[in-house]
């Protein structure tokens, strides 16, 4: 499950809300255990307002009366906004912040399994722009030593027709490139070819004048006699 539109926010109001239990609130929200317990200490996030996820509709009133009444049982979203990669497979603007720090690690899968897929079709994948993936192609991102290849589709960046599409697109448009390539390596062979005929044409030519001179000593050698 990924966490919340605005995870942080959200435990806020759930710690000041509900009896839900620090275990309960930090699994729903993907924030450490200690981290709601400083939360409830008041000891971060004390400027934060609470967000209500029952009015965001990723929670109901229910579902956290359940979990108040049963401490071992987990939330589970609401249908409709389970959470934010399914929102984002409809509109591709909303990503939770763990999308958001997975981008890079996304576009490291793209380049390493999927290394045909174009930089414009990247960018469309995953919201990301030329100058980011040049720099994790080269390794000059600030965080390549961290970075550990990610599967957008199982980060919800992308959906696997997105990825298939970006294959096809970038397959389509590579063909051209590749026939030229071998018209140009065709063609740097045969010039090699001719380069080589010519040098032993030449060679031949330079023998035959080396040779000439050192007959005619011989015939003239043999008419003294």
């Amino acid at each position: 499950m990924t966490a919340p539109l605005m995870p942080k926010a959200t435990a806020v109001w759930l710690v000041e809300n509900t009896s839900l239990t620090f275990r309960q609130i930090s699994k729903f929200c993907e924030i450490h255990e200690l981290e709601i317990q400083a939360i409830a200490d008041g000891d971060i996030a004390a400027n934060i307002q609470g967000l209500n996820p029952i009015n965001n509709g990723q929670l109901t009133e229910a579902e956290i009366k359940r979990c108040e009444a049963d401490p071992s049982a987990d939330l589970v979203a609401n249908i409709l906004e389970k959470n934010v990669k399914e929102r984002n497979a409809k509109a591709k603007k909303i990503l939770s912040p763990s999308q958001r720090s997975d981008k890079p690690a996304a576009i490291l899968w793209i380049l390493k399994h999927c290394p045909e897929i174009m930089d414009s079709q990247i960018c469309k994948l995953i919201g990301t722009t030329k100058p980011t993936i040049a720099k994790i192609r080269s390794g000059e991102h600030p965080n390549m030593a961290d970075l550990k290849p990610k599967n957008p589709v199982a980060v919800g960046l992308c959906n696997e027709k997105d990825l298939e599409n970006a294959l096809s697109i970038s397959a389509i448009h590579n063909k051209p490139k590749a026939k030229k390539d071998q018209k140009k390596s065709k063609a740097k062979k045969e010039s090699t070819a001719k380069k080589t005929e010519a040098k032993k044409a030449s060679a031949s030519k330079a023998a035959k004048k080396t040779a000439t001179p050192k007959t005619a000593a011989k015939k003239k050698t043999t008419a003294k006699k």
